[in-house]
Parts: C-alpha cells; sequence; structure tokens
C-alpha cells in the first residue's frame, strides 16, 4: 500500500540583525575566556543571537558544546525551534548522535506540529547554512519513532524522498521497531517493509531482527520464517539475535525440539549462543514443565562459561513453583541471596502463589514482608494472589484487608482480583454475597467475565441449587458472554450428583456442538457416573477417548475405574489398566506408589512405607534413605513393599546405582520386585546405558516368570536383547505385564543379582 505524499516545503534564506550578531560575538568570548560573564547575557540573549551564534561557531565542537550546554537552561528563553533545528544539524555532522536523539526528542515533544511538516521545512531551509546531511532526516525519523510518534515520522520519510533526499536503512528500521514496539499492526509493519525494498533500500539484519520479533510477539510464525527464508536469499547473515528471537518463537508455540535443533545449528554458522539463548530455553523448557531438561542445559552454560543471572534463576524459580517444586524453588532463592543475586517482584509472587496453592499463608506473607523490606513493590498481580489465597480458605476478612492496602497503594482491582472473592464467597456457600460482588463490579465499570460467571455457577452446583445454576447459564448468554469449557463442566458434575445421566449427556454433547474441549474433570465426571450405573465399557470407552485425545487421566479418574472394575469382580482387568497405564507413562506418581504399597500387610510398615512414599513423591531422596536406614539400624527387616517404593524412588530420580544396589540387596533379602519397579529400573540401565547390569536384571526377571505361558515372550526378550532392539524388550515386558506373566512381588527369593 503506498503511502500518502505530502507537499514539498519552499526554501527561505536566514540573514540576521547586527545587533544579534554583535551579541552572537559577545557571548562567543564569553564561552571562550570569560564564561562567568554569560548571565550577564542571559536576560536579553535573543533567538536570533543563538541562531546566529550556531552559524558562527559550527566546525567547533566545544565551542558548540558549551554553548548548547548553556542554553538548555530552562530559564533561558532563546534556545528556540530554530535555533534546537541548526543544533540538529551540527550535532548529527559531528557525529554525536545520543545528544541529537535527545535534542530531537525535546523538538517533537514540545513543539507544536501536528505532522512534522514543520521541522522538515525548518531543517531543508538549512540543511546548506549548515554544511548538513540527508542523515540528519534519518536521525529526526528514529527519534519521532522512539516516541512512538509514527504518523509523523512516516510524514517525514515522505517528505524527505519528495524532496529528493533518500532515507536510509535507519530510518525505516526505527519506524519499523516502533510498530512492533506499540503493538500495532504485524500487516502494516510488512507494507512499511514493503515500502522500504520499492524505493530501493536494502534491509539488513537489524530489519529483519525487528520483523522476526514482531511476527513472533504476533504468533505468526508463517511469516516469521518467511523472514527468515527471505535473510537467507538475500546473503544477509542471521546474528545470535535473530537466532534468540527464532527459538523464542518455538520455546512460545511449545515447540522445543525444533528450539533445540536451532539453538545446536548455530554454531555450523561460526555463532556461539550466548546467555540470552540460554535463558530463553530454560524458559520455554519451564513454561512446558520439563523441569528435569532444565539440569542440562545450566550444566552446558557453565561449560561454556555463563554464569546464571537474575533471569535464569527467576525463571527457574517460577518454573519449580509452577510444577509445584516448593522444595527446590525455595533452596534456589537461598542460591541467589548467596550469590548475591536478587529475585524480582515476579519471582516473589511465583513463591507466593506457590505458597497459597500449598495452603501455607504464613509462609506466604513472610515472603509478602521479604519483598518489601528489600524494597520492592507489591504489584496488581502480587495482591491478588494473596487475595485469592486467603480467599481460598475462606478467610475473607484478611482478604478484604490486602484488597484495601492494595487500593491504599493505587491499584485498582481487577476483573481476576473480584473473582477471586467471588470464589471465597461460593465456597463457603455464601452464594447471596458472591452475586453482590457481581453487582459491586458492575457499579464500578468492571463487566463480569465467563470466569465470574462460571465461578457462581460451580458455587451453585456445588450446593446442589442447579436452578439458579441454569438461570445464571441463561443470563451469561444474553449478556453475550459464552460458557466455557469449566461452565459446563460444573453443569455436568451437577446433574451427575442428581443421578440424571441423560441431562449429563445432553450438556455434554451441546458443549462439544459449541466448538468446545471437554477436559479431563468432565470426561472424570462422566466416567464415575457411568461406573455408578454400572455401565462399565462405555466408562472405559470415555477413558480411552480421554487419552486420544491428549488427555492423561489424574488419579482420581484411575481410582473411579479400578474402583469400578472391582465391585464387578472384573480385578483381572482392572490389575491389567493398572499396568498398562503404569508402562505407558501415564499413571501418576501417587497411584504408582499406591500400587507398590498394595502388598504391605505388616501394620508397623504401613507408616513406614507411607512416609518412605511422601519423601520420594516429593523428589527428597537423601530423606527417604535417612528413614530406610533408620529402620535398618533399629533391627527391622524392610518387607518387599518399602523396597519397591524407595528403588522406584531413585529410578525416579535419576539415581540408577543406588536403584540396582537397592535392588540387589532386595533380592539378597528374599524379595521379589514388583513388575512396576522392574520395568522403571530397566529403563534407566537402558537409558544409562548399562548394559551389563541391564542384562543381569533382564535375566533375573524372566528367571522368575511363570515358565509355561511366557516361554515365548521370554525367547522374545532374549533374542531383542541381544540384537540391542530395547524397544522391542520394553513392548515384550509390558504386554508379559498386562497379561499377568510378570511377578507383583512376593516372598519368592530370586537367586543372583
Amino acid at each position: 500500500m503506498p503511502l500518502p505524499r505530502p507537499q514539498i516545503p519552499i526554501q527561505s534564506s536566514f540573514r540576521f540583525a547586527p545587533s544579534d550578531a554583535l551579541l552572537a560575538d559577545k557571548a562567543i568570548t564569553y564561552l571562550k575566556r570569560h564564561p562567568h560573564n554569560l548571565n550577564s547575557l542571559s536576560s536579553h540573549f535573543t533567538p536570533e543571537a543563538a541562531s546566529c551564534l550556531l552559524l558562527k561557531s559550527q566546525f567547533d565542537q566545544i565551542l558548540t558544546l558549551k554553548f548548547l550546554n548553556w542554553a538548555r537552561n530552562p530559564h533561558h528563553r532563546f534556545f528556540t525551534f530554530q535555533s534546537k533545528c541548526f543544533a540538529l544539524h551540527i550535532l548529527t555532522r559531528f557525529k554525536l548522535y545520543k545528544s541529537a536523539q535527545a535534542l530531537a526528542e525535546d523538538v517533537a515533544v514540545n513543539t507544536v506540529d501536528d505532522k512534522g511538516n514543520l521541522v522538515f521545512q525548518c531543517l531543508t531551509d538549512s540543511l546548506q547554512v549548515c554544511n548538513s546531511s540527508s542523515a540528519v532526516f534519518d536521525l529526526v525519523v528514529k527519534s519521532y519513532s522512539h516516541l512512538n510518534f509514527v504518523d509523523k515520522a512516516i510524514n517525514i520519510v515522505n517528505l524527505a524522498k519528495a524532496h529528493g533526499f533518500m532515507p536510509g536503512v535507519l530510518s525505516y528500521n526505527a519506524i519499523l521497531d516502533a510498530v512492533i514496539r506499540s503493538r500495532g499492526s504485524a500487516q502494516f509493519a510488512e507494507e512499511v517493509f514493503s515500502e522500504m525494498i520499492r524505493n530501493g533500500v536494502s534491509p539488513n539484519v537489524y530489519t529483519y531482527n525487528i520483523l522476526i520479533r514482531g511476527f513472533s510477539s504476533a504468533g505468526n510464525l508463517e511469516m516469521v520464517l518467511y523472514f527468515w527464508s527471505e535473510m537467507e536469499r538475500n546473503g544477509c547473515l542471521p546474528n545470535v539475535v535473530t537466532y534468540n528471537t527464532l527459538i523464542d518463537a518455538y520455546c512460545k508455540l511449545k515447540r522445543m525440539d525444533d528450539a533445540f535443533g536451532l539453538l545446536r545449528s548455530m554454531a555450523l554458522k561460526g555463532l556461539e549462543p550466548n546467555l540470552i539463548s540460554y535463558n530463553v530455553v530454560i524458559n520455554g523448557l519451564c513454561r512446558e514443565g520439563r523441569m528435569n531438561e532444565t539440569g542440562q542445559i545450566l550444566e552446558e552454560m557453565k561449560r561454556k562459561g555463563f554464569v546464571p543471572d537474575e533471569v535464569t534463576n527467576n525463571t527457574l524459580i517460577s518454573g519449580y513453583c509452577k510444577e509445584g517444586n516448593f522444595h527446590q524453588a525455595l533452596v534456589l532463592q537461598e542460591e541467589m541471596r548467596r550469590n548475591g543475586l536478587s529475585p524480582n517482584v515476579v519471582t516473589y509472587t511465583a513463591l507466593i502463589n506457590a505458597m497459597c496453592k500449598a495452603k501455607n499463608l504464613n509462609r506466604a506473607m513472610e515472603f509478602f514482608e521479604q519483598m518489601r523490606v528489600r524494597g520492592l513493590c507489591p504489584n496488581e498481580r502480587t495482591y491478588t494472589t494473596l487475595i485469592d489465597g486467603f480467599a481460598q480458605q475462606g478467610f475473607l476478612n484478611e482478604a478484604y484487608g490486602l484488597l484495601n492496602e492494595m487500593v491504599g497503594g493505587g491499584f485498582s482491582p481487577s476483573v481476576v482480583t473480584y473473582n477471586a472473592l467471588i470464589n471465597g464467597y461460593c465456597l463457603l456457600g455464601r452464594m447471596e454475597e458472591a452475586m453482590g460482588i457481581v453487582q459491586d463490579m458492575v457499579g464500578k465499570g468492571l463487566s463480569p467475565d465467563v470466569v465470574s460467571y462460571s465461578t457462581i455457577i460451580t458455587g451453585f452446583c456445588r450446593h446442589q441449587e442447579l436452578e439458579s445454576a441454569f438461570q445464571m447459564k441463561m443470563e451469561m448468554v444474553e449478556k453475550g458472554i459464552s460458557p466455557d469449557a469449566v461452565t459446563y463442566s460444573s453443569l455436568i458434575q451437577g446433574v451427575c450428583q442428581q443421578g440424571r445421566l441423560v441431562d449429563a449427556c445432553d450438556l455434554f454433547q451441546e458443549m462439544i456442538s459449541m466448538g468446545l474441549r471437554p477436559d479431563e474433570f468432565t470426561y472424570t465426571t462422566l466416567i464415575n457416573a457411568y461406573c455408578k450405573e454400572g455401565d462399565l465399557n462405555k466408562a472405559l470407552q470415555l477413558n480411552d477417548e480421554m487419552i486420544k485425545k491428549g488427555f492423561l487421566p489424574d488419579v482420581v479418574t484411575y481410582s473411579v475405574l479400578i474402583n469400578g472394575l472391582n465391585k464387578q469382580a472384573r480385578t483381572r482387568e482392572a490389575k491389567k489398566l493398572l499396568l498398562k497405564l503404569f508402562y505407558d507413562n501415564s499413571v501418576p506418581d501417587d497411584v504408582t506408589y499406591n500400587t507398590l504399597i498394595e502388598s504391605c500387610t505388616n501394620v508397623e510398615f504401613k507408616s513406614v512405607v507411607a512416609l518412605v512414599k511422601g519423601f520420594c513423591m516429593k523428589g527428597l531422596m537423601n530423606e527417604a534413605d535417612q528413614v530406610f536406614e533408620t529402620v535398618i539400624k533399629r533391627k527391622y527387616k524392610p518387607n518387599g513393599a518399602v523396597y519397591d517404593v524407595i528403588i522406584h524412588g531413585h529410578c525416579r530420580e535419576g539415581n540408577v546405582q543406588k536403584a540396582l544396589n537397592l535392588y540387589k540387596e532386595m533380592l539378597l533379602s528374599g524379595f521379589l520386585p514388583h513388575t512396576v519397579t522392574v520395568i522403571a529400573l530397566i529403563k534407566e540401565l537402558f537409558t544409562e546405558g548399562m548394559n551389563n547390569e541391564l542384562s543381569q536384571v533382564i535375566e533375573n526377571t524372566l528367571r522368575s516368570c511363570e515358565l509355561t505361558d511366557a516361554e515365548l515372550a521370554k525367547l522374545l526378550v532374549e533374542t531383542n536383547h541381544k540384537e540391542g532392539n530395547m524397544d522391542a524388550v520394553f513392548n515384550v515386558l509390558g504386554e508379559m505385564a498386562k497379561d499377568g506373566l510378570l511377578p507383583n512381588s512376593g516372598a519368592s527369593a530370586c537367586a543372583g543379582g
């Protein structure tokens, strides 16, 4: 799209009265020899004298700078628009770009000039007399763009072209950067780029970096990759910034394999990743909850001489908080403090949020006070997080106290803040007061959103006020707010609790017809309802559908299904399901450890195993080992369940040697490991390349299985293991486990190990 063409301004000449020339000469003398006498000139020094002085001294950099230092005094009235334009020419010619840009921004802000025509005309008229060049227009365009005066900047570019000047790549880069920074239209940025190409201006690496960053922020990977290929086609080599921007784009789109591939490919282009490269990848891993992989990146960083900075640590702390690993988050925060690094407001808010989720409000408030002691100001999100934490536990007085403090600190509560209070009232069953919050929001000019309505609907359903819940659904639709998956899931749960399975199915179909994806909660609610009705085939069908759609059933789903199967005496199917789910790595840790504990019949050991399980689930293996060693020191003989739990814990944390030692000890004590334990250990040994140990464990496992039914399976395992085809080994072992051919632990001693 061609940009509008302005009119060409008319050039004029500059003449000064003798009195102004005399004042200029006197000021020059004072500036050179008697600077203390300048104040005597200030009151009657004229704007014309200032312009005359600049022209007389334009080739003397020191003299010019001395004058500008004097002229910038806010009490002086002589440094006006024309003399500032003269100074812009001179500073640009001297290549004093920072000073020139600051002055240009002053002109832009303090001059009444709707389109930028005035500044362009003055600069054009004074171009020759100041011995300047078109570089001054690039500088002015950059300054206006920096202030987000994009329309004026574009107008000055077009004025320059119409007057015979050719704005350079600097002008276009500045405009593109302003459009992207101000979250303007990516399409408009593309139009500016096209105009730049049409005018014969060659883009440089900074041009492409700006465009790639802009389309990356807009989530338009297609255009990002287009400009990436355009760079290569035009012989413009990407730099580290380009790579970092594209890596970040891949991370935001959850394409971590592509991000890693790009990081590794930098070396082929002769580029080394910098600290920002690694921080971007770590942020991507944290965003996806892949915290185990961050350690490898940190090690690589350190090998290359990079020291994790505040961004690295703050990102990791937020990541650990997000996945519920509060222990590691707190350890990292303490390491930061020891290394002289400071957590920022985002980090403290993440820690506060983590403590609120853990229902540890005292610790949350400790962090809140700690951040203020360190001079950090809580933001709106910090307050809202705390308000939500207190409201979730029913402490509404404290929540309102924080709300008042928030308002007193100059923050306006958002819809999210009010939604937290609505949820607090709903949890307490105080539905009228929850509805009152909605009215307060409207009175303050805020519009309740889908979360506001869904929260109230959930509250009504929880307290079996289904008529009110459906009325709220009608009201939100009438106000143009479409119900979301949470709305439907709550209503489905409400009708299921009343045994209205037909209504639940109707709501489920309505939800799908609206393009809403049922989530784990929706499926589990329906699965539970079908189990209660005795329709286990339909329940299992929904479970399969749930997995196919990418949702992993949680501990509730498994409990519902397995309990339903057991109630109908389908125990073999229940066991098969559990083993299959474990082998597919889709069973939650809680179910895994509970499965390992099943064989523990000794009441005294129940508490020991539960304690070890608790430490293992939190990754606190040192503490788990201490409990285990204490049992041995007190002359108690651990049973198979204790071994199973702690071996699995060490496998999960990657401590394969420790797990293997415990496995051998378990065999010598006369216990057979549970199938779950065996598969976990085999996988870790294979991952670590411990082939001899792997062979021994597989041999022990096959020796302990039922000889008649498993001969073919044993032969397949042995053959594939010898050929190094471990995928096939895992598949056969999994099938053996599902068919009940491997032991689920017991007291039959297995020789060897």
